[in-house]
């Protein structure tokens, strides 16, 4: 049985629960609950919740680190000694502004990109791990505007972006069993061509 870890990325408490830089918090939410167990079902454990689950002949251990998205390498980096994890089996899952909302990539290794989980993580464990990238869009204006894009990142999704948000989540959901069930290449094929629809919509972030 391959074991694999699952790591959303995010950052604890409720006043952040619903923000775009949390869309990897619920892709793992939605995750545990495909594979029959509810996410009241995580435990705190080595920095972060915690959820194993048995599912298509893997045991797989989903992890929400809590330690804030810029400490996320050392939660990650426990879970998967303790459970003597190799590299090639962890997936992180995050929120991408360099892609449109609804815009999804899988990919193994590449630089953070400005992304204080991704280079926390990278520093811990080395860049090599997959990475489910779900698109939430760059806010209008200069795209070296930091503030500006902090705040869209710690934001929430517009009315129009929550209709849609379910079937980004079951598409991101969806990669992550792939790449457990397919592996890397043909998860590609399949997810990297999606449609970038963000480019057509009118709706404006709130």
């Amino acid at each position: 049985m391959e074991t694999w870890l699952i790591v959303g990325l995010g950052n604890p408490g409720a006043e952040y629960a619903d923000n775009r830089h949390n869309v990897g918090f619920q892709v793992a939410d939605q995750l545990v609950s495909r594979w029959g167990q509810s996410p009241a079902a995580y435990r705190r454990k080595l920095g972060g919740d915690l959820l194993s689950v048995d599912w298509s002949g893997c045991r797989i251990h989903v992890q929400k680190p809590q330690e804030y998205m810029n400490l996320s390498g050392g939660p990650l980096q426990r879970v998967m000694a303790f459970f003597k994890v190799s590299l090639d089996r962890i997936v992180v899952i995050h929120d991408e502004i360099d892609l449109p909302f609804l815009s999804l990539r899988v990919k193994r290794g590449g630089g953070h990109g400005g992304h204080n989980g991704l280079r926390s993580i990278s520093q811990a464990i080395g860049p090599d791990y997959l990475r489910v990238r779900v698109g939430v869009g760059r806010p209008a204006g200069p795209v070296g505007d930091h503030g500006k894009v902090t705040s869209h990142v710690l934001g929430g999704f517009s009315r129009g972006e929550q209709r849609d948000l379910p079937d980004l989540l079951d598409r991101a959901s969806a990669a992550v069993e792939s790449l457990l069930l397919h592996g890397l290449a043909a998860t590609m094929n399949t997810f990297n061509a999606g449609a970038k629809p963000a480019a057509a919509r009118t709706d404006k972030t709130e």
